[in-house]
Order: structure tokens, then sequence, then C-alpha cells
């Protein structure tokens, strides 16, 4: 636990989880940053902003306890859990704005690795074999991307350079200015005619097991599904066996349970591809969640209320 600087009477404190991140956020009048990883203790007992660290599960939430703080600011953009483990008294806000594109990126190249073989490819290659072949393209198909929160979204624009067919769900059927967005309850009539279905819902009771025998069943012969949510947005027995039928192809950043143990079926089979949970994790990542940090402070600092709040205690 390292102070930066010496605090000043009317200044924010602000504590980032190592000094990588306090590095990047620079000196800024009015502001004092202290590292601290929640592994342990505070080192003080009141902090305006935390910052807790990166894809470290939840255990750093029971060291809030006792700390007197104005704001914690979460690195990542899902919440699912969080309220259950903060103390009384916390403003609990994601960082939304900063994972979406690097996730949209992923999840096109989940997409385009899929349909146009390259794992087949690679493998090939590993054995020093050329081994031509004709794949699916991503032109011309009927994409249902299920979810349009800001990954959505960001997922939406990067798809229209493709010459896709792009079907919108949410949890509320809406019209927008780029036409009809189906309501959640649309799924069984939407899903018989997708070639590739996209998963990005947050994680709650009613998306637990969304991916189920009912919805995979749904889907076509030879269609893609990718999740790029949570991991138990899906049925990983469900997965499993309809993936080793060959009936569907299936492209996962995301598993139940996470991490995926080694020597699991699914990374055995072919026809499956997944990325160990790192949608976010990219160089974008790091300046814009610098960005959100020193709009924050801004706020605080006028007395505004902060962005993103997604949870109060």
């Amino acid at each position: 636990m390292t102070r930066m600087t010496a605090q000043a009477k009317d200044s924010l404190l602000v504590s980032v989880p190592d000094a990588n991140l306090a590095s990047a956020l620079g000196e800024r009048d009015g502001v004092e940053y202290v590292v601290w990883d929640m592994s342990g203790p505070p080192p003080v007992s009141a902090v305006d902003i935390v910052v807790p660290p990166y894809l470290a599960g939840t255990d750093w939430a029971a060291h809030l306890v006792g700390v007197r703080s104005r704001l914690v600011q979460s690195p990542m953009v899902g919440y699912d859990g969080v309220a259950e483990l903060l103390p009384p008294g916390v403003v609990y806000a994601n960082a939304a704005s900063v994972h979406e594109t690097s996730t949209a990126e992923l999840t096109l190249a989940l997409i385009l690795a899929s349909q146009r073989g390259l794992p087949d490819f690679v493998r090939a290659a590993e054995k020093g074999h050329w081994a031509r072949a004709w794949h699916q393209s991503l032109a011309d198909r009927h994409v249902l991307l299920v979810g349009y929160g800001g990954v959505g979204k960001a997922i939406a624009e990067r798809l229209a350079p493709f010459e896709t067919t792009l079907t919108r769900v949410a949890r509320t059927a809406r019209v927008d200015e780029s036409g009809e967005i189906y309501g959640i309850e649309s799924l069984p009539d939407l899903l018989p005619r997708a070639e590739v279905v996209i998963v990005v819902v947050p994680l709650d009771e009613s998306t637990t097991h969304l991916i189920d025998d009912t919805f995979l069943s749904s889907m076509p012969e030879g269609s893609l599904l990718v999740n790029v949510s949570r991991g138990r947005v899906a049925d990983t027995d469900a997965l499993l066996a309809h993936a080793r039928t060959g009936r569907l192809r299936i492209a996962l950043d995301v598993t139940d349970p996470e991490p995926l143990p080694e020597g699991h079926p699914l990374f055995a089979l072919e026809n499956v591809l997944i990325s160990p949970h790192v949608g976010g994790a990219t160089t974008a990542g790091l300046p814009r969640l610098v960005r959100l940090i020193n709009e924050q402070v801004e706020r605080m600092s006028k007395g505004q209320e902060p962005l993103n709040v997604v949870v109060r205690t």
C-alpha cells in the first residue's frame, strides 16, 4: 500500500489496485492516489473513490467493510452478484465505455475464425499440411444478436460492413432509428432462422441458462453460437451434448465453470472454439479506464453525480 502524494485538505483520495494504473493516471491537482490491491485491510479509513482489481473475483468486497467511500469504480462492465457482497452504504459504478470496443472486436474475431475455418487451418499447419477447404462466409448470413446494451451495440456497429442480415433482441421490444428490436420472448420464433447467434446479455435470474437444450435445439443445423456474456448464461451440459453431435458450431469467451478445468471435454471438440474470457483484455482498456476515472474525479470534485452507477447498497 503506497501513498503517491501528500493529501491536501480538500483533495480527493483515490485508491487504485496497482502502481501501473496510478502511473497512467499521472499527477492531478486536488487528487491523491494510494495503491491498495484490496487483498487486505485498507491503508486509510476513508477513500473517496475505490478502484478494485481487474478480474480478481469478488473477495475484495469484504475489505470494504469499515471503509468510508463515496464511490467504488469497478474496472469491469459486468456486476452480477456484486450487490449481495457489498457492505451497506456503497455506491458502485461499472466500467461502461471501457471494454465494449475490445469485446466487440473479439466477438467478430470468434465469428470470423469459426466461419472461415481458421482453427482447422491452424491444426493442419501444425501437422505440416496444406489443407484447402470451403467454409461459411459471414456475408449474407442471418445474424441474431441477443442482448443490445453497450457491447451489443458495439457488435452491431462492427457487423454492418460485413453485409449480414441482422436481427436484434433485447429484454424489451422497441423500435429505434435502425428499425425493430425484438423482445426476448420472440426467441423461439427467431432462432430457427439464425445462422449465427451472438449472446451478450447480463447475467441475472432471467438469463441464467438462457442457452439451454431448448434454445440450442431451436438453432438450425450448421449454425454458430457465440457466447460473450457470462458462462452461466449457458448450460454447459447442453452445450456439450449439442457440440458432440456436430450439429452446431460453438465459440465461447466465457464458460461455466471458469476457468474451464484442464482436460474438459469441450476443449477436445473441433467444432468448439474457446478463448479464456479475454473480451476486454487489450491495450485499449487502460487508457479508457484512465479516462473514466478522470471523468469521475472531475464530476465528484464539482459535486456532480458519478457516471455508470448500477448498485447502491
